[in-house]
């Protein structure tokens, strides 16, 4: 649950003078917990004992309220990123983004999951506000790091915003002040990282041409899963499918009962695909540390191989119907159990919680590097991201 340690809820027909604040903290843990699609404004309001009416009185609608929500999270990872960098000798960037992320734990989440639910106009400034959150943590690390290139400082920066939200995904905690000094350690190993190597720079058109299937069901896979990435679960219609591949809406039906049916394929897909590269990582593996690096390496292939499934898989779990939800969610916390039996193999004296939080910290870095677009335009970009990703469960 996301964190709120100075948010009360106000008795009703009271006017607390914080009424404001209330509600944007209220609604940050109902988008976190639920999802922008399963909160109404009404759930708000409840939250914080007023009526709709009053409610709209601060903001005009459900998407003006999550727009102030991503905002004023973006703006505190900011914040802590600017004061560590003002006052460098007395503030530890690493572990006043911790802080940060722990006390706001769903900022993560509301960026990568809820902001496609945006307006086109606060998409744009919004992205604007995260390269520059990322651009201030860049000249951090240059300072730190002068023999670092302007791209090599880039890089960590946004692998170590991505292990700093990776908290987001996970409901794991410590006592503190171990969870902050844990999250603080796993972001500094990222900002100490050796240079990556990201090989030359190359233009990814879209419009290169290159062989497609024959098969329309597959095709209404691929465009799906991409759509759905895009414009989340709920923002497409088997419309848009069926457009996407040259069909009318309706057409889909004739491969898919439903368009729940579609994604559940490509999340099954998706899980068979990282299972099959586990056994053979497993397989190819000359010891416990070898098949560690082997697994992640793999993981790393299959997520900038399929960046618009990663993020299906990352946000989209929640629109399948509950059968399909409950083997999806089991079948990635399987997958993570055996990420980290293999790591306690490798160092036997991490404890179940702390090495469960490395192996999260690992695959959301890679996630997030593999969906951040101008980062992929650098030929080793996967060969690189999981060098770092390794310094995480070392």
């Amino acid at each position: 649950m996301l964190t709120q340690p100075d948010v009360v809820r106000p008795a009703r027909n009271t006017r607390p003078a914080n009424r404001r604040e209330l509600i944007v903290a209220a609604a940050a843990d109902l988008f976190y917990r639920n999802g922008y699609t399963d909160v109404a404004m009404s759930d708000v309001a409840d939250a914080v004992a007023i009526g709709p009416s009053a409610l709209y009185r601060h903001f005009r609608g459900k998407q003006s309220l999550l727009a102030t929500v991503v905002r004023e999270a973006l703006v505190k990872v900011d914040d802590a990123i600017l004061t560590a960098a003002a006052d460098a000798e007395s503030v530890d960037v690493a572990t006043s983004l911790a802080a940060v992320v722990i006390e706001h734990r769903g900022v993560g989440v509301l960026w990568r999951r809820e902001a496609r639910h945006l307006s086109a106009d606060d998409r744009t400034a919004f992205r604007s506000e995260a390269r520059n959150i990322g651009a201030h943590l860049a000249e951090i690390i240059a300072r730190r790091r002068p023999e670092l290139d302007a791209a090599q400082a880039d890089l960590l920066s946004w692998c170590a915003l991505a292990v700093a939200n990776s908290v987001s995904f996970h409901s794991l905690s410590l006592p503190e002040p171990d969870f902050t000094a844990l999250v603080s350690q796993l972001i500094s190993s990222v900002l100490d990282a050796a240079a990556p190597d990201l090989g030359e720079s190359v233009a990814r058109p879209r419009d290169v041409v290159a062989l497609t299937t024959t098969s329309r069901r597959e095709a209404i896979l691929v465009a799906a899963t991409e759509l759905f990435a895009r414009q989340g679960f709920a923002g497409v219609s088997m419309d848009d499918i069926g457009g996407a591949v040259g069909i009318a809406g309706p057409s889909v039906y004739n491969h898919f009962d439903a368009k729940s049916d579609i994604l559940a394929a490509a999340m099954f897909r998706g899980d068979e695909w990282l299972r099959m590269a586990m056994t053979e990582a497993f397989a190819q593996a000359s010891d416990p540390a070898d098949g560690l690096e082997r697994l992640l390496r793999s993981y790393s292939r299959f997520v900038f191989d399929n960046p618009h499934l990663v993020q299906n898989l990352v946000s989209e779990t929640g629109h399948l119907p509950d059968v399909e939800r409950q083997r999806a969610v089991a079948a990635q916390l399987s997958y993570i159990t055996e990420w980290v039996q293999l790591l306690r193999r490798v160092h036997p004296g991490y404890d179940p919680i702390r090495a469960r939080i490395r192996v999260q910290a690992a695959q959301t870095m890679l996630n997030d590097v593999a969906l951040v677009k101008h980062l992929r335009k650098h030929s080793a970009i996967e060969s690189a991201s999981a060098g770092i990703a390794l310094e995480l469960l070392t």
